[in-house]
């Protein structure tokens, strides 16, 4: 199939190129290498899948339509596989227009893309931030999601709107996946594992937030990766899928994994619950199984020893 790649230079697009591409898919990626992060980081992610005769990179920005209609006009896709967002729930506190932006006009100016082309595949990555504060674990599906706790979460539940919006317009089958706090090599520095790992490796404090009971779905990348493979391979109308382990790990534990993994201690810095952050999320994939055979396999107690390999030989090279 010929593929587009949003934001395809992060951590999870870099990944799902590379396995695009290794079963023979046409990707073509499109990432504006914003700098949330180091853009280098992202260059080194995807440096390997620049290597790939079948795969064509784009720096250029999803808000810039003259780009987009040029990308479209120049190829033929099959499937939309929407990556490309601002991430963090805490950055979104502090620039909500920006997210708002990116998040919102950026979705909607692809699925305009779509309708425009008759691109009749769009696969859209949410966020299991959608859920907020609910209460029932695990999260399912048809959970209400009109309490978001940030703005990110806000952006990402207007992001599935739109994609019913043209599912039930224009014919669009949209796959909506709610990813549960991915991990593994090539995370994002910001995120907990990551930036704990960097943290407690240089004998510094970590952030610590709350008393070690709240509790997070931390889904390793490949297990990731493979259902969102799945939903680029089916025609499912419209329909929104839990992406995690349905397995909850505690602060408190996650910190005593990485120590364990990594060799020494952790210095805490015990600091109240952040605004915008929820008490624990926990993914219902039974429809994931059903519709896309999806089946998480990693523990979080190997998904760290496999980052941690990754995290030893990177600093080192």
């Amino acid at each position: 199939m010929e593929i587009l790649v949003t934001g395809g230079a992060g951590f999870i697009g870099s990944h799902l190129t590379e396995k695009l591409l290794e079963r023979g898919d046409k990707v073509v990626v499109i990432d504006n290498l914003n700098d949330y992060y180091n853009p280098r980081i992202k260059e080194q992610n995807i440096s390997k899948a620049m290597r790939a005769p079948n795969m064509t990179f784009i720096k250029g920005d999803i808000l810039d339509m003259k780009l987009l209609q040029k990308i479209f006009d120049d190829n033929s896709f099959d499937v939309i596989v929407h990556l490309a967002a601002r991430a963090g729930v805490r950055a979104s506190l502090e620039q909500p227009l920006l997210y708002e932006e990116v998040n919102c006009r950026g979705t909607l100016n692809l699925l305009e893309m779509a309708r425009r082309h008759q691109i009749r595949r769009f696969v859209f990555a949410s966020s299991s931030s959608v859920y907020g504060n609910v209460k029932e674990t695990p999260f399912r599906e048809d959970a209400r999601i009109d309490r978001p706790a940030s703005p990110y979460a806000a952006t990402k539940a207007a992001g599935e709107l739109y994609c019913h919006n043209y599912y039930h317009l224009f014919d669009i089958s949209c796959t909506v996946l709610r990813f549960f706090t991915v991990y593994g090599p090539r995370q994002r520095p910001d995120m907990a594992i990551h930036k704990f790992t960097v943290l407690i490796d240089q004998g510094k404090t970590i952030p610590f937030f709350g008393d070690g009971s709240t509790a997070r779905d931390y889904t390793f990348y490949s297990d990731i990766i493979n259902g969102v493979v799945s939903s680029i391979d089916r025609d499912l109308g419209f329909e929104i899928i839990n992406l995690g382990e349905s397995r909850t790990t505690t602060l408190s534990t996650l910190v005593g994994i990485i120590e364990k993994s990594l060799g020494k201690k952790a210095l805490l810095n015990k600091l109240p619950i952040q605004p915008g952050d929820v008490e624990i999320t926990c993914a219902d994939v039974s429809k994931a199984k059903r519709l896309l055979n999806y089946k998480p396999s990693t523990t979080i107690e190997d998904g760290i020893n496999r980052f941690m390999e990754w995290f030893k030989s990177s600093s080192r090279s």
